[in-house]
């Protein structure tokens, strides 16, 4: 078996890879969710997967950043696996922003961590953040890139790195099948949480 389809036999057998109609963050349409909370709610398979996820990646970081909710877990545990500090980012109002007295140094080296990446506009928030901060973004990197590799953003040294692909078919809502069919999207993320 080989690692790609060991990570995916991961996802499936933790339930993280799920099929209906559902209601993406970006409000686009699809009939597959990735939820990687369900593989991250075990600690020893997020631990096999940030291992290879590092492996992919240079390393040379001085702290770990993601955006809540998907990207707090994979931080800490990126942060442990390369011995640096994690923080999180979280919407105040609407707006990406640091709370609970997270604070980013200018120069310092990040990696921006996400869980799943579809169109990329939580994490390039999160990324417009940390420059702001006067902060080095040197990477991305995610679990899950749903976009098949169809994803980039701005103001990364080193680009983005993904420890699986998948092309995931999306729709926006007036060209959505499952629609047509009188099925009713769910929405499963966590993008209207209350902070």
């Amino acid at each position: 078996m080989t690692k790609d389809n060991r990570i995916m036999e991961i996802f499936e057998q933790t339930g993280a890879i799920t099929h209906g109609h559902f209601l993406l963050t970006s409000g686009r349409h699809s009939d597959c969710y990735v939820q990687c909370a369900q593989v991250l709610q075990y600690p020893y398979y997020t631990e096999q997967l940030v291992q290879e996820l590092g492996k992919k990646l240079p390393g040379d970081y001085d702290m770990i950043v993601g955006p809540a909710m998907g990207g707090v877990i994979l931080s800490y545990e990126m942060a442990r696996y390369y011995n640096v500090k994690a923080v999180f980012s979280e919407r105040q109002k609407g707006k990406m922003t640091f709370r609970r007295g997270f604070e980013i140094s200018p120069g310092q080296k990040v990696l921006v961590v996400e869980d799943v990446v579809t169109t990329g506009g939580s994490v390039q928030e999160v990324i417009d953040l940390v420059n702001e901060k006067g902060a080095i973004v040197s990477n991305v990197a995610a679990l899950v890139d749903r976009s098949g590799g169809n994803i980039s953003f701005s103001g990364v040294e080193n680009g983005f790195v993904s420890l699986i692909e998948m092309n995931i078919k999306s729709y926006e809502e007036q060209d959505c099948p499952l629609c047509e069919q009188g099925s009713t999207p769910v929405k499963p993320g966590s993008r209207n949480i209350d902070s």
